[in-house]
Order: C-alpha cells, then structure tokens, then sequence
C-alpha cells in the first residue's frame, strides 16, 4: 500500500489537533486524494482527514466516511475516476469532522447512515475532548445538511448477495457511536477511529466515549465479527488484520489497568503521563505522546470515580 499523505495520519489527539489547525490555515490548498486498491471495487481514498472507503456495487456506490470539511467535493472527483455510478449512500464511522465533515458536498439524493448515538452528536457537534481547536460545524453552517437520516441501534444490513454490508455497534470507545462496517464478500472491515492506528487512541468524552469500555468493546469486535482479513483503519497509511486488532485491544487494556492501579495507589494523572511508556511487547507502536496520555488518563480517572 502507498503510504497517505500527512492529514490521513492522525494518530493522536495532539496530531488531530495539529489537523484541524491545518485546515483552518490552509482551507483552500490543493486537495490531493490519494488511491489505494483494496479489492476490484473496493478503494481506501487518502489524504484529508479519516480513511475514506469507496465500495463500488452493480447500481452505485457507497462511501465510508467523507473527511474534513472542504474535502467531500475532491472524492466525488475522485470516484468519478474510478467509476461512472452515482453515489448512493454515506455510512459515517462516528461523528468526528474529519470523518463527516464532507457529508454536506454530498447531493442530497445519497442517504447518510450512522448509528443512533453518531446521529445525536453530529446534530449537537461537540468539540472533541482535549482539542485545543475545533472542527467548524458545517452542519450548522450549511442549515443542517448532512446529518445521518439512517440509523441503527446494534446491527443493520444494506444490500444483500455479494453486495451486503453489515453495520455493528458494540459499544462505547472513541465515542459511543462507534460502527465497524463489514464487507462479508469481500472479507474486509472498514473500523474507523475504533482502530485508528497503532498507538493511543482518542477516548472523546464530549462524545460518548469510554475508555473504562475501550478495550472490551474492541474485545466484543474480534470474538464477534468473523470472516474478515483484512481491516482499513480510522488513519493509517496501511491496512490491518483480526490479529492486528487483538494485539490492539490487549493494547488498551494494560493502559486501563496501568491508569486503575495508579489510581488505587493514589497517584495523580500527571504521575501516570510521567510513568507510562509504550510496552515494548507491542512492536511498531510508536511512544505515546503526554498530551495524549494525559487525555486519556484524564478521561479513565473521571469514570472511575
């Protein structure tokens, strides 16, 4: 797989941050989509944002997520490229402007699906927890386009044969509106900010999110959805596999435990961000940055009161 450009690597809360901030200064900059094929109709567009999946079926097409604002116009361009079938429909992963944001460059004829939870925080837009910046509310901006008219509660299928996609909820991480969207036919899984890469995820609790339940939902993932091979990312340059994402559940649940037993010893979060390091068991994990440590730590302290 090519390597994405620098906005489709957001790996931390400190990275996202610097994200939105870009986009703020450079809004009308080139906008470069860059193309990697996964199957004959399914393609990861990079660049701006989110991972951004274009699944191709035998009367349109449907798209998984549509980056930062600005950014939904260049893959219309870019489907364009790839095929002559309108698209039909929108699935959003979660509620994060660089994953809906270009919802509204959509024509209003593609129907928009997310899970229930993912629908109520687009419609409120809250700021992303530990953010120093804000992505702009283009919902609002644009009277409310591009909120989610679908929804679903734990599981949804669209299309059915070689065509089926089937949406899971299983519970609260990133946010509490989390949905792993399933490509059965073609055995991949498209897991949003669920599984944005390999390193310290955001626990967004402006937005639902847990990272008490983190791990275990990222659990509930691999025990239940079966079949798969391969797993585009929330932001990285590459895909990923079931084993990929146990390693990654295992992965936050020694930080929830490191982060509990500072808590019971009576340690403060800032003892946590100057203790915790990056396990060296899990290799091609980068170091943890504090401002992100600090975020999360800060997040699992408040629900263990």
């Amino acid at each position: 797989m090519r390597r994405g450009i620098v906005l489709g690597a957001l790996l931390t809360i400190g990275a996202l941050s610097a994200a939105v901030a870009a986009y703020q200064q450079a809004a009308a900059a080139p906008k470069v989509v860059a193309v990697d094929k996964i199957k004959d109709n399914l393609f990861v567009l990079k660049g701006g944002g989110g991972n951004t999946a274009v699944f191709i079926g035998s009367n349109g097409v449907v798209v998984v997520d549509t980056k930062l604002a600005g950014w939904g116009q260049p893959i219309l361009s870019k489907i364009k490229e790839l095929t002559p079938k309108p698209v039909t429909t929108i699935i959003n992963t979660h509620s994060h402007g660089d994953h809906v944001s270009g919802n509204v460059e959509f024509p209003a004829s593609v129907e928009i699906v997310a899970h229930q939870n993912t629908k109520t925080n687009v419609e409120a837009w809250p700021p992303v927890y530990g953010l120093t910046n804000a992505f702009p509310n283009v919902v609002k901006e644009s009277g409310g386009k591009g909120v989610p008219k679908k929804t679903f509660r734990d599981k949804m299928t669209l299309g059915s044969g070689s065509e089926r996609i089937d949406l899971f909820y299983f519970g609260r991480g990133h946010t509490n509106g989390d949905a792993w969207v399933v490509f059965p036919a073609l055995r991949v899984m498209h897991a949003g900010d669920m599984f944005a890469s390999k390193s310290i995820p955001i626990m967004d609790a402006n937005a639902g999110g847990s990272g008490v339940e983190f791990a275990e939902t990222l659990t509930k993932a691999f025990n239940t959805i079966k079949g798969v091979d391969t797993i585009i990312t929330g932001h990285s340059a590459t895909t990923m596999t079931m084993d990929d994402l146990k390693v990654f559940a295992d992965f936050n649940r020694d930080f929830l435990n490191a982060v509990r037993d500072a808590k019971k010893a009576g340690k403060s979060v800032d003892d946590v961000v100057s203790s915790w390091k990056t396990p060296e068991k899990y290799a091609g994990y980068g170091a943890a940055q504090p401002a992100s440590v600090k975020n999360d730590a800060q997040v699992i302290f408040n629900e263990l009161k």
